[in-house]
This record gives C-alpha cells, sequence and structure tokens, in this order.
C-alpha cells in the first residue's frame, strides 16, 4: 500500500511538472511571435515610400561609405600575368537616416539578404579588378545589419584578382608594391597597396644551388692532365649545355620583360665561368710543349735530372712494356755554342724506327731488335766522337747502358695550377659583390616603404 501511494505522488508530480512545461512553453512562443510580427511591421513601415534609386540625403550633402577589408589569404601571385589574388570580406558601411526607427540605441536588426534588393547601396566597383567573384556556397556570403540611428552595414565574401603592375630588376630579390584601386562613380576612388615581399627558398634550392655546382664541377678538368683531351671536352660540354637548360627553365615563369633580371645575371654570370673553363682548357693545349701524349727521354741519367717540375720520373726497370718499347726519340735540342752538351735530349719519333713485333715477343728485351731507320744530317753532325758503325743507331747504343732512364711525359700544365686558385677567387668574389648589392637594394626600398 506504501509503495502504490508513493509511485502515485511521484507521477501526480511528473504530470505536473510536465503540464507546467507545457504551458511555460506556450506562454514564450506568443512573445516572440508578436516581436516577429512587430520587426515586420517596423521594417514595412520603413520601406513605405522608400525609393531605392535614389541616395541618401538626395540635394544635399553627398553620401560617405566606409569601407573596411579583412584580408583572409593572400594568392596566388602571378608574375606572368602582373596579377595577384586575394580571399577577402569587403564591408560598407553608411548611414540611410530613413531606416531610422525608434528604440534604443543599441538595437540592431540582422536582415535577409532579401532586404538589399529593397534598400539603396553604394555601387562600388574595382578599377583594376580581373575575374573577381563573390562567394556563394551554399548561399551567397553576404549579410545586412540596420542599426537604430540608419546605420546599414553591408558585408561580403569576395575574392579579388588585380592588376599588379611589376618591376622586376631586382627578382627574386624583389619587393612589389600592388595596388587596389575601388570607389564608385559618383565622387572619389580608394586606393590600397599591398606590399609584398618574395620568398627566395625556392630560387635557391632550384637555381642558385644548380648554378653554383656547375660552376664547381666545370672545375674538375683543372685537376685533369692536358692530355687527357677528350675527357676535359667532354666535361666541358656537358656542364654548358646543363647551364644553358637551367637557364631556360628559370625564365619560363617570367615575363618577358625588356631588361635583365638579378636572376638573369647570375646565371649569365655562370655560364661564363663554365665557358670560360672551355676556352681555358684550349689555351692550355695550343701551349702544350711536346705534343698531347709524347713520350720523351733524356740522356740525363741522374735520378735527379728534371727539366720541368710537371714531368714524373721512372727507372727503365719499373717502367711499363708499352712505355719502354713504344716510344722513341728524335734528335732534339742541342747547343753547338758550348761545343755539344753530353746531357741533351734525345726524341726517336716511331716513324723513324722498326719495331719487329714478332721478335719482340720472343726476346726478353724488346730493346734488342729496335733498329732506326733513317737520321736527320744535323743529327750526325752532333756526334760527340767517332764511334763504330754498330753503335751509329742511338737506340742500339742506349741499348748498352746499363744506367737509369728518365721517361717523361706530359702532366698539368701551369696555367692549369693557376686556374684552381684564380677561378674559386674570382668566383667568390663577384658572388659577394652580386649578393651585397641586391640585398642592399632591397633595404633601401624597405627603408623608402617605411617612410
Amino acid at each position: 500500500m506504501k509503495r502504490f501511494q508513493l509511485w502515485l505522488t511521484v507521477s501526480l508530480l511528473t504530470k505536473f511538472e510536465t503540464s507546467s512545461g507545457v504551458s511555460l512553453k506556450q506562454f514564450s512562443r506568443t512573445p516572440q511571435m508578436n516581436n516577429h510580427q512587430n520587426i515586420s511591421t517596423l521594417l514595412d513601415n520603413l520601406l513605405r515610400g522608400y525609393d531605392n534609386s535614389v541616395r541618401p540625403d538626395f540635394g544635399g550633402p553627398p553620401a560617405v561609405v566606409e569601407v573596411d577589408i579583412m584580408v583572409r589569404s593572400m594568392g596566388p601571385i602571378s608574375e606572368v600575368d602582373m596579377t595577384y589574388s586575394m580571399d577577402c570580406y569587403f564591408r560598407q558601411s553608411w548611414v540611410d537616416r530613413r531606416l531610422a526607427f525608434p528604440g534604443d540605441t543599441n538595437d540592431t536588426l540582422a536582415l535577409s539578404i532579401s532586404m538589399l534588393a529593397r534598400i539603396w547601396k553604394p555601387d562600388t566597383y574595382f578599377y583594376n579588378g580581373k575575374q573577381s567573384y563573390l562567394h556563394t556556397i551554399t548561399t551567397p556570403n553576404k549579410f545586412v545589419r540596420l542599426y537604430q540611428d540608419g546605420r546599414v552595414l553591408y558585408s561580403s565574401r569576395l575574392t579579388i584578382k588585380a592588376g599588379c603592375p611589376m618591376n622586376l630588376e631586382d627578382f627574386p630579390m624583389d619587393i612589389q608594391r600592388c595596388p587596389l584601386k575601388f570607389g564608385s562613380s559618383e565622387y572619389s576612388m580608394l586606393l590600397v597597396s599591398f606590399h609584398l615581399q618574395r620568398h627566395m627558398g625556392n630560387f635557391l634550392i632550384q637555381v642558385y644551388g644548380p648554378c653554383v655546382l656547375l660552376v664547381v664541377l666545370s672545375w674538375v678538368s683543372f685537376w685533369l692532365n692536358r692530355e687527357a683531351t677528350a675527357d676535359r671536352v667532354s666535361l666541358g660540354i656537358t656542364t654548358v649545355l646543363t647551364m644553358t637548360f637551367l637557364g631556360l627553365e628559370a625564365r619560363t615563369d617570367l615575363p618577358k620583360v625588356p631588361y635583365p633580371t638579378a636572376l638573369d645575371f647570375f646565371v649569365f654570370l655562370s655560364f661564363a665561368f663554365i665557358f670560360a673553363t672551355i676556352i681555358q682548357f684550349a689555351v692550355v693545349h695550343y701551349f702544350t710543349k711536346y705534343g698531347s701524349g709524347e713520350c720523351y727521354f733524356s740522356s740525363d741519367f741522374s735520378s735527379d735530372s728534371s727539366s720541368d717540375d710537371d714531368d714524373w720520373i721512372e727507372t727503365k726497370e719499373n717502367a711499363p712494356a708499352h712505355v719502354s718499347g713504344s716510344p722513341v726519340c728524335k734528335g732534339s735540342n742541342f747547343d753547338s755554342s758550348n761545343g755539344g752538351d753530353p746531357h741533351f735530349v734525345e726524341v726517336i719519333p716511331l716513324s723513324a724506327c722498326s719495331i719487329p713485333v714478332a721478335s719482340m715477343r720472343r726476346s726478353s728485351q724488346p730493346w734488342s731488335n729496335l733498329s732506326c731507320i733513317s737520321r736527320s744530317q744535323e743529327e750526325k753532325s752532333f756526334q760527340p766522337s767517332p764511334v763504330k758503325s754498330s753503335e751509329r743507331s742511338p737506340c742500339q747504343r742506349r741499348r748498352h747502358r746499363k744506367k737509369k732512364r728518365t721517361p717523361r711525359f706530359n702532366s698539368v700544365s701551369k696555367i692549369d695550377r693557376a686556374s684552381r686558385v684564380v677561378f674559386p677567387l674570382l668566383f667568390v668574389t663577384i658572388n659577394l659583390f652580386y649578393w651585397y648589392s641586391y640585398l642592399s637594394r632591397t633595404k633601401r626600398i624597405q627603408n623608402l616603404n617605411v617612410s
């Protein structure tokens, strides 16, 4: 019996609360519906006899329109088209006393966008705008607010694409000043300037870094001896072609301006250094002393004899078979004024000697069957003493000597050694001047913008 009474009490309370809640909701809806009706009646009264084709205070002072721009994002920026884009909230505010209504000063009415067609609004447009549009997803992004004193706030979200005349002389270290011109056909025009500073990280990775690496790669030829003609020429041509492709690729994102940019100067500087390495090798090859790849022997058998710092010394026993058997000598410089120097150099051309290949293969001494087939009259006149007919051949005469030989080869030129120092120093010096001049110009532009 007690349980039944308790359950009955709880159920009665629940019903009471529910019924009271429903009655409260009904009471709360009634003032709200009345408020909506009051606002609709107020707007109808304000717009009764309202002509939206006539500006506020017609016949009196001009209507003042205040503009506020909130930029949400900037970009993309195109140097080819010389345009920039931005996403912003474009807000306009003006006072239309025909829309003033009685009430508190803090009263604000948020109107529907359908009211825009029934009230006056300024004909604002962008002078340098290109392909600007209003966001309409999922509904047109704009709203209207009406204040008690008749002030109207009209806001819309726009993507504006405007033209920007750019000066690309300092590209990619430039700072551009992009204007936004907007106004009305009534009286005045407003100008807003956006100062845009370019980030250089992308250009350092894609252009400046590879250019420096290509220039350093071309300097590898300075460490190759001058007989490596094919290697040095192929290395130079490869770097020139790669540099040409890199320079053309860097210009694809730029307009065809009639003046060179800072990036063009650097690409041309790198190309000039790479091309100079090819010219340097041509000079080295032209001033080679004994021709490409020739070997010559000195009759000075001392191990410390050397007439050129670039030559290398090797004994006959340690010399390879193709060195000791292939090069032969020809009568070389001999000073007859001093009575004949015994330490003269003899070089015998290969065409002047007959080398029986079959006999050389069977014999352990490749020089035993080597004989000369001709000698010049100048060589015969330089004989220091009469010798036997069997010893007239220089090749046979050298065969009986047991002393060390000094084979000498063309090696690194002195021009190459100087180029190893001159080229890097000159490149570093020009780079310091390049970066200092352009970065200082950028700082001057920043100071002018601040002032």
